[in-house]
């Protein structure tokens, strides 16, 4: 029997053949080698990435891979979305707005917090329509399931948001139904506020996991509406009827909790780092705004989790803008040990060769 390149057609012999199945986007973004993980001397992995820091003024001061490339900010874009709520006339104790910029945990209190929201709008859980899932973080989710729970659209991490954007819709005389419309008002209004806050008019969009539409943007963009709530925050502390922007900021550093939950580092990191506002988003991405106006956008290429705050916080470091946080505060938030037979061998950390022009 002859060997099969002695009788199987060359692709140029035959070209019916297709050279390729993969498609690829007109241009992949050019992201840098950001995260690193060590095991016994040697680079075990490595995560790529994209990273935007922009000052007080919103322009662009540092970037590492590439700053400009469009990306989804998933639940990352939940203070915006919070921002247009509240231009919208939502008024809730402000441990409810931060619910309504939270990826929550499914914890009692967020439950609770999303049902309130509800009730105090004539509203329940039927007008809610985000995906049915069961608690996000994991204490909490083996919990709810030993209390014989299952998925449902109060335990989905979006909740709280989807409960205040059906609050909003019978605020403002808006069909509830339909809510998650791109055409409805609401969505419009929201779509108006993300390119305001972000100094950019989206030209993509999607939808989110929750049943949201979900825009495009840079990383540069989302830093710059991150500063611009932290900022906003630190100049109306302690007004009585602060604007949209400070609201949200201060509802979320006043409530890290109920913005994630017990123990996720979002929240440990806003504890850290007074009138900071931090959210993260699947697929590997990270936002800080500092009161300062300073903002930090991560964007993890392979989607990775455990890269997204290491890498947030070795940028706030190199510049030189985390300087409130008590000296080593943010340093388990920074690396980790590797473990070999239950000792380190090891760390996980920032590639500090990607911050030295910082």
């Amino acid at each position: 029997m002859p060997f099969a390149s002695d009788s199987a057609p060359s692709v140029s012999d035959s070209p019916a053949t297709p050279v390729s199945t993969v498609h690829l986007p007109p241009a992949l973004p050019a992201h840098a080698p950001l995260a690193v993980q060590t095991r016994g001397g040697l680079v075990e992995g490595v995560h790529y990435g994209s990273v935007a820091a922009t000052d007080a003024e919103g322009r662009l001061i540092w970037e590492a891979g590439d700053a400009s490339a469009l990306f989804y900010p998933r639940s990352a874009l939940k203070p915006l979305q919070a921002v247009a709520l509240v231009r919208a006339g939502l008024s809730v104790p402000s441990e409810l707005l931060a619910l309504a910029a939270a990826s929550h945990s499914g914890a009692a209190e967020h439950r609770k917090g999303t049902l309130r929201i509800l009730s105090l709008h004539g509203l329940d859980v039927t007008s809610l329509e985000n995906t049915a899932d069961l608690p996000y973080g994991v204490a909490e989710r083996e919990a709810w399931l030993r209390s014989g729970g299952y998925a449902d659209r109060v335990c989905q991490n979006c909740s709280g948001k989807h409960a205040a954007m059906a609050a909003v819709c019978t605020l403002n005389g808006w069909s509830v139904a339909g809510y998650l419309d791109p055409e409805h008002p609401l969505q419009r209004l929201v779509a108006a506020t993300v390119a305001e806050l972000t100094g950019e008019d989206p030209s993509a969009w999607t939808t989110d996991g929750c049943g949201t539409p979900l825009p495009a943007v840079s990383l540069a963009g989302m830093a710059r509406a991150y500063g611009r709530l932290a900022l906003a925050g630190a100049n109306d502390d302690g007004a009585a009827h602060p604007g949209a922007e400070a609201a949200v900021a201060r509802a979320m550093s006043a409530h890290p909790e109920m913005v994630a939950g017990e123990g996720r580092d979002v929240a440990r990191l806003m504890r850290l780092l007074p009138g900071a506002v931090a959210k993260d988003g699947f697929e590997g991405v990270q936002l800080v705004g500092l009161p300062d106006g300073h903002a930090v956008a991560v964007k993890i290429s392979d989607g990775g989790d455990r890269a997204r705050m290491p890498v947030a916080v070795r940028t706030l470091k190199a510049l030189g803008i985390a300087e409130a946080a008590p000296g080593g505060a943010l340093s388990p938030l920074a690396e980790s040990p590797v473990l070999g037979g239950g000792r380190p061998v090891g760390t996980f950390a920032a590639l500090e060769s990607a911050f030295s022009r910082a």
